[in-house]
């Protein structure tokens, strides 16, 4: 899979969108500007010893990433989108895009690509959820609508019986 930040402004939050991307095999598309330098210790310090084994891609705007990624299946998560992200069918290659923590996905690229827009379901009283946990709850549906790919189902249980002996 394929996780699309659209000029992410908070560190951390890229930082934990890192993490979730290598847990996971997805690659991280940063498109320009960003509210930060990659090499801030806040993104680190989210990424934690992860980040140097994340697949991280950086674009100057959203047409050099349109242009470099050509045929992506692109669904752009918003909270305007009348359609649950759970209601639609991803493909094991699509792209996941969010937007700026402060102002989401500019209004034109919603209009432009208006049959692919998804959001959460939430309570009228919140504007909308964290970035990082957003990418997390669509990105899991995601992989689990694709069998998970290649991440291990059961790893855990057998390291932790291996941890006990």
């Amino acid at each position: 899979m394929h996780i699309v930040l659209h000029q992410p402004e908070i560190p951390a939050n890229t930082g934990n969108i890192g993490r979730t991307c290598v847990a996971t095999g997805s690659v991280l598309h940063l498109i320009e500007p960003l509210g930060f330098r990659l090499n801030e210790k806040e993104i680190k310090r989210a990424g934690m010893d992860y980040w140097e084994h994340l697949d991280v891609r950086r674009y100057i705007n959203f047409r050099d990433f349109v242009e470099k990624n050509p045929g992506a299946k692109i669904w752009m998560a918003t909270t305007k989108a009348q359609r649950i992200y759970s209601d639609v069918t991803f493909g094991e290659n699509d792209y996941l895009m969010f937007g700026r923590e402060s102002a989401g996905i500019p209004e034109e690229l919603l209009v432009e690509y208006e049959e692919n827009c998804i959001r959460i379901p939430m309570l009228d009283e919140i504007r909308s959820l964290n970035l990082s946990n957003a990418v997390a709850v669509v990105l899991y549906e995601a992989l689990r609508q694709n069998g998970f790919g290649s991440m291990q189902l059961e790893g855990n249980l057998h390291r932790l019986q291996w941890e006990r002996k």
